[in-house]
């Protein structure tokens, strides 16, 4: 399966590149004209794209595709806006107006019913926003939704769903293993299921 990977420079978006291309898949990296490409393994094929302004045939030839991207912690709000809600819900857009099958969406517990204050409050809408589209597009989807990362590969020991405890952590390596799982197996899809390394 052509898989294209919004992110995939990432830390996160690094590991799902490696998992994928681990499950006999092809992905198809999105990055920016200032993209460190020397972090994604041998045989990532690379595509020019950047969330804020995407081009309207991004997607052309894939058969799925992971938004794995963010606008880091660093970045302003209405930043955060252009990349985790507005360039997320473009790519679904275009995802679906290419023939995508599928759309696995990268996104962060506290979206179901985000604060209208805090630190966290712009991104938490933001991500709320992009999954209620994706939701609303008539994409099959998976929606994954992680508590606090950590830069660990993981052991796949993992919690799901209300057994998750909020205050947890998840490993890098593991959020990238569910999202290659989200990619491969039918039963995440029509789902937005939390997750804690164990």
């Amino acid at each position: 399966m052509k898989v294209l990977v919004a992110g995939a420079t990432g830390k996160t978006g690094q590991r799902l590149t490696r998992e994928l291309i681990e499950r006999g898949h092809e992905p198809v990296a999105l990055v920016r004209e200032s993209s460190d490409t020397s972090v994604l393994p041998e045989g990532a094929q690379l595509r020019k794209g950047d969330l804020t302004d995407l081009q309207a045939d991004v997607c052309e030839g894939c058969d799925a595709v992971v938004f794995a991207a963010g606008s880091g912690a660093d970045t302003d709000e209405e930043m955060t806006r252009k990349v985790d809600r507005d360039g997320a819900k473009r790519l679904v857009d275009l995802a679906k107006q290419s023939g995508a099958r599928r759309f696995v969406m990268l996104s962060s517990v506290g979206t179901e019913d985000p604060p209208e204050e805090g630190d966290m409050a712009p991104y938490l809408q933001a991500k709320h926003d992009a999954d209620e589209h994706l939701k609303a597009s008539g994409l099959p989807y998976a929606i994954v939704r992680p508590v606090a990362l950590t830069e660990d590969d993981g052991n796949r020991d993992i919690r799901y769903g209300t057994d998750v405890d909020m205050s947890g952590e998840a490993a890098r390596g593991d959020v990238a293993w569910v999202l290659a799982e989200a990619v491969d197996s039918d039963a995440w899809l029509g789902e937005a299921t939390r997750m804690q390394s164990v």
